[in-house]
């Protein structure tokens, strides 16, 4: 990939290599295939990023978007790919989202839950993943309900399944697979939060910033998001427009 400008690789990785946290907790964006190898949109972005800055590069897995979140004061990653969030935002410079993806609610087919508003009740108990994006955004917004943490948003879901909560919150996708497994399911048609997924430098370094905007500005200008989805299968999702 051609460049205009003079990339200082020192200021996005000090280490020499490019390291990628990549988080398995949303299978939209990355998860292990049959053959136990990494794929996923996050991916392939991340590849192309270390080749857009001419860095070899190193993908670090975490099992949850909270663990990628905490592991940000151990100095182990320089790029990671998380929802837009406040709190994450004190630490965290985002770039512009890449997609957005929808927070909603898997629950039981006979409940008398029709939107996520029905939800918000002081007798409901919802399954959440502890850290996800869905986590921080109900722990702002929900005035009656619950939340249960799990470890992961994988978890959350099984906690449901197995009787113990009135509904698990999550990502569209992975709770309509559920639903798919699970004919007494259903996932709610309206969802409560729009999530930004973005690309994420250690806040303090701004020039890293700077260039991981580029490069999302890029990829979208170019269509080559809408081409990554679209060749993953997860072609429901919402890519936004490109600037220029």
């Amino acid at each position: 990939m051609t460049q205009e400008y003079q990339i200082d690789k020192s200021l996005i990785a000090p280490t020499g290599v490019l390291r990628v946290a990549i988080n398995l907790g949303n299978p939209v964006l990355a998860r292990m295939d049959n053959q136990n190898k990494l794929v996923g949109v996050s991916v392939e972005l991340a590849k192309l990023f270390a080749e857009f800055v001419g860095l070899p590069y190193k993908l670090i897995t975490f099992n949850a978007a909270g663990k990628v979140f905490e592991a940000l004061d151990n100095n182990v990653w320089d790029l990671a790919f998380l929802a837009d969030e406040p709190k994450r935002a004190e630490k965290i410079a985002f770039s512009n989202p890449y997609v957005i993806i929808e927070g909603t609610y898997l629950v039981k087919k006979d409940s008398n839950f029709n939107s996520v508003s029905d939800i918000d009740r002081s007798d409901i108990r919802i399954s959440v993943g502890h850290g996800a994006a869905y986590d921080l955004f109900l722990s702002r917004t929900l005035q009656n309900a619950e939340l249960i943490r799990t470890d992961t948003s994988a978890s959350a879901i099984d906690y449901f399944v197995d009787g113990n909560v009135d509904a698990a919150a999550g990502i569209r996708q992975p709770l309509y697979r559920t639903s798919l497994a699970y004919p007494n399911f259903k996932v709610l048609n309206d969802s409560f939060t729009q999530i930004r997924q973005a690309m994420a430098v250690p806040k303090e370094r701004t020039y890293a910033a700077k260039i991981v905007e580029n490069f999302v500005e890029v990829q979208l200008r170019q269509g080559e998001v809408r081409r990554l989805f679209d060749l993953d299968g997860q072609s429901d999702v919402s890519i936004p427009a490109g600037v220029g």
